[in-house]
C-alpha cells in the first residue's frame, strides 16, 4: 500500500469518527428533550458534508509528459498492468473525471463533441443523462479496463468550418495549417468529457482524479479554465526531465495554475537521464540542476519540484522492485501529496465543521443553564415560603402574573420584529434569486449574439458580471440588516427576561462575492489581451460564457442554500429560550397555587425540585461527554501522519 493511500484511508476514517459522534450526539439530544428543528438540520448539513466530502487532484501538461502513466503508477499499480492507456503521441484527447457513484454501475460516460455546438457548458450537461454515451466497465479484467479506457482517445475527422463552429480551429494561428490534412479536414477528439465510475478504494472514499489533455486544450475547453482546475484541492503540472519548461508550459503555469498550496511541479521521465557513461553523481547534479532552472523559470520554490520516473516507479510496484521503485522517487511525490494535501483538506473542513459545532452545543448548554438556572429561582422562592402566610404567597404569585404579562407584551412587539424578519428574509431575493440571475443570463447572451464587434462582447460580460455583484452586494446589506435587527431582539431578551443569549449566528455573502471575482479574474485573463478577436476566438468566448454562467449558477445556488439555511435556523436559539421561559413561568405559578391550597406540600415541592436539578447536572454531565467526544474525533490528528512527523 502506498503512502498516499494509506494516507487517505487514514483521513476517510477520521471523518467516518465524526459522523459517528455527530450521529450520538444527534441520538441524545433526540431522548433528552433538547432537539429542535434548526439543530437537527444544522446537523444533517454537517453529516451532508462529511460524506460528500471529496478531494480532487488534477495533472496538466502538455501530450506525451507522461500524465497518464504517473496516474496509473501511483493510483492503479495494484491491478499489475497499466489501466490508462500510456504510449507515444496523445492518450488523453478529452478532459477526463476519474470518480466513484455508488447510485450507478461502473461505467464510462462520454459527451459527444457535437455539444459544443450548445449554449451549454459540460456542467450543464452532467444532469441529462439521456445526451451521454454509456460504456460498461468490467472491473474484474484489467484488459477490458483497458479498452474501455481507449474510448477517451478516440477521434474524428470534420470539416474545417465544424471544428470552427465548436471554437477547435483557428485560422489565424500560424500553425493552423498543420492541422488540415490533404483532404481538407482536421481532427478533433470524438468526445468533449469523459467520466468513468469505477469503484476504486480511493475513489469510493471520495477521490477524484482529473486527467487533462495537451495543454493547448486547457484555452479551448471553459470547464478546464473554470471550474477543474481552479477548483482542484491538488494540481499537478507535469513536464518533462529533458525538455524542462516551455514557452506554452510557462503560459499555461502563469495563467491557470500559479502557485500557492497544492500546486506542485513534477519533472517526469528523468530515467531518460540514466546515462550508463555518466557517475551517479554526475546524474544528481543533472537532475538537481533541471530542478533548479524549472523553480527559477516558474518562480517556485526548489521544494516544489518533484523529479520522477513514472513508468520506472509503475514497472518497479509491478514487480516488486524496491530499488528501481526508490531509484524512480515516485515515493518522494506520493509523501508530499499525502503530507501537504491530506492534512490541509482536513484542517479546512476539521475549522468549518467546528464552527458549527461549537455554535450547535451552545445553544444547547444555554437552554441546559436556563433550565438549571430555573429550577434553582424556584427552589428559593419555595424554601423562602417556609413559615410564611397566605398574603405572601398571594404577593408571589401576583409578582409571577406580573412577568408573565410583561413577557407577554415582549412576544406581542415580537411579532411586530418577526413581520420585519419575513419581509427582509424575502427582499434578500429579490436581488439574488435563480429567476433574476436567469433573466441577466439572457440578457447577456442576447447582446453577445447582437454584437460581433470586440468591445461590444467584452462591454456585455462586463456588464454581466458588475450586475452580479452588484446582487449580491444588495442581498447582503439585506442580511446586515436582519443580522442587525437581530442582536437587538437578542439584547432585548437577555437584559429585560434574564435569557441566556449570545450574540445571533451570523452571515455574509462574502464568500460569493469573492468567487464572482475569481471567476471574472479567469475570463478577463483569457480574453481581454487582444484588441481584436478572430471568428473562433468570438466562438470561444461564447462558449466561455456558457461556461461562466453555470459556473455562476451554481455560486448563486449555493448561495441561496446558504441564506435559507441561515434564516431557518438565526432565530432558533431566541425561540428555544422563548420556549423555555414561558414553560419556566407556568410551572413557578403552578407551584406557588398549589401549595397556596394545601401548604403541607410546600416541603414535598422542594424535594421535587431538588431532584430535578440533581436530574439536570446529571444531563449536563452526560451532554459535555458527548460534546468532548464530539471535539476529540474533530481534533484527532491523522496516526501515521503525526508518527511519521
Amino acid at each position: 500500500m502506498s503512502n498516499l493511500v494509506q494516507r487517505f484511508q487514514e483521513y476517510s476514517d477520521w471523518r467516518r469518527g465524526v459522523v459517528t459522534a455527530l450521529e450520538q450526539y444527534r441520538s441524545w439530544l433526540s431522548g433528552s428533550d433538547l432537539a429542535d428543528a434548526a439543530s437537527d438540520q444544522r446537523i444533517n448539513r454537517l453529516l451532508e458534508r462529511l460524506v460528500d466530502d471529496k478531494l480532487s487532484i488534477a495533472f496538466v501538461a502538455e501530450f506525451s509528459r507522461g500524465k497518464s502513466e504517473l496516474i496509473n503508477a501511483i493510483f492503479f499499480a495494484e491491478y499489475g498492468q497499466r489501466i490508462l492507456p500510456s504510449s507515444a503521441g496523445r492518450t488523453t484527447m478529452c478532459p477526463t473525471e476519474l470518480l466513484y457513484d455508488e447510485t450507478i454501475p461502473p461505467c464510462i460516460r462520454l459527451l459527444p463533441i457535437e455539444t459544443r455546438a450548445e449554449a451549454q457548458s459540460t456542467s450543464d450537461y452532467k444532469g441529462q443523462h439521456h445526451v451521454w454515451t454509456v460504456l460498461p466497465l468490467n472491473v474484474g479484467s484489467g484488459e477490458g479496463m483497458l479498452e474501455a479506457f481507449k474510448q477517451v482517445s478516440l477521434t474524428k475527422k470534420v470539416t474545417k468550418d465544424v471544428a470552427k463552429s465548436y471554437g477547435l480551429f483557428d485560422e489565424s494561428d500560424p500553425d493552423a495549417p498543420l492541422e488540415v490534412d490533404e483532404d481538407g479536414m482536421v481532427e478533433i477528439s470524438q468526445w468533449r468529457h469523459a467520466i468513468v465510475n469505477f469503484p476504486h478504494p480511493l475513489l469510493k472514499e471520495g477521490l477524484i482524479i482529473v486527467d487533462t489533455p495537451g495543454l493547448n486544450a486547457i484555452g479551448t475547453e471553459p470547464e478546464l479554465t473554470l471550474n477543474l482546475i481552479p477548483n482542484a484541492h491538488a494540481v499537478l503540472f507535469i513536464l518533462a526531465a529533458d525538455t524542462g519548461v516551455t514557452k506554452s508550459d510557462i503560459d499555461v503555469w502563469r495563467n491557470h495554475i500559479g502557485g500557492g498550496a497544492g500546486r506542485m511541479v513534477v519533472l517526469n521521465k528523468i530515467d531518460s537521464m540514466w546515462d550508463e557513461l555518466r557517475t551517479p553523481e554526475e546524474i544528481e547534479s543533472q537532475i538537481a540542476h533541471q530542478i533548479s532552472t524549472v523553480a527559477h523559470t516558474l518562480s517556485l520554490d526548489e521544494k516544489q519540484v518533484f523529479p520522477v520516473s513514472a513508468q520506472k516507479g509503475l514497472v518497479a510496484k509491478i514487480n516488486k522492485d524496491a530499488e528501481l521503485l526508490a531509484r524512480s522517487r515516485l515515493p518522494t511525490l506520493e509523501n508530499a501529496l499525502s503530507h501537504e494535501l491530506i492534512p490541509a483538506k482536513q484542517d479546512i473542513i476539521r475549522s468549518q465543521l467546528s464552527k458549527d459545532v461549537g455554535e450547535i452545543t451552545g445553544a444547547h448548554h444555554a437552554v441546559m443553564s436556563s433550565r438549571s438556572r430555573s429550577v434553582i429561582e424556584q427552589m428559593m422562592e419555595l424554601k423562602s415560603l417556609r413559615g410564611k402566610n397566605k398574603n405572601v404567597i398571594d404577593h408571589m404569585m401576583k409578582r409571577i402574573d406580573a412577568e408573565k404579562k410583561e413577557f407577554d407584551a415582549s412576544l406581542i412587539k415580537m411579532q411586530g420584529t418577526r413581520a420585519v424578519f419575513t419581509r427582509l428574509c424575502t427582499e434578500v431575493y429579490t436581488s439574488l434569486g435563480m429567476d433574476i440571475l436567469r433573466e441577466e443570463i439572457r440578457k447577456s447572451r442576447d447582446a453577445m449574439e447582437k454584437s460581433r464587434l470586440s468591445i461590444g462582447l467584452r462591454d456585455a460580460v462586463k456588464h454581466f458580471f458588475a450586475q452580479l455583484k452588484s446582487n449580491l452586494l444588495t442581498s447582503n446589506k439585506k442580511t446586515d440588516e436582519i443580522s442587525e435587527m437581530m442582536a437587538i431582539m437578542y439584547r432585548k431578551f437577555s437584559t429585560e427576561h434574564g435569557l441566556a443569549l449570545s450574540a445571533p449566528m451570523p452571515f455574509s455573502l462574502d464568500k460569493y462575492i469573492k468567487e464572482i471575482a475569481a471567476i471574472e479574474a479567469v475570463y478577463q485573463k483569457q480574453f481581454t489581451t487582444a484588441t481584436m478577436l478572430t471568428t473562433p476566438q468570438v466562438i470561444l468566448m461564447q462558449k466561455f460564457f456558457d461556461s461562466i454562467a453555470s459556473r455562476v449558477k451554481q455560486s448563486f445556488l449555493q448561495a441561496n442554500r446558504d441564506v435559507e439555511a441561515w434564516q431557518k435556523v438565526v432565530m432558533a436559539p431566541l425561540e428555544a429560550q422563548i420556549r423555555e421561559h414561558k414553560g419556566q413561568l407556568k410551572n413557578r405559578m403552578q407551584s406557588i397555587q398549589r401549595i397556596n391550597v394545601a401548604t403541607d406540600s410546600l416541603e414535598d415541592k422542594i424535594a421535587s425540585f431538588e431532584a430535578m436539578q440533581a436530574e439536570i447536572d446529571a444531563q449536563k454531565k452526560i451532554m459535555t461527554d458527548f460534546e468532548n467526544q464530539l471535539k476529540a474525533a474533530l481534533s484527532a490528528q491523522l496516526v501515521a501522519l503525526k508518527v511519521a512527523a
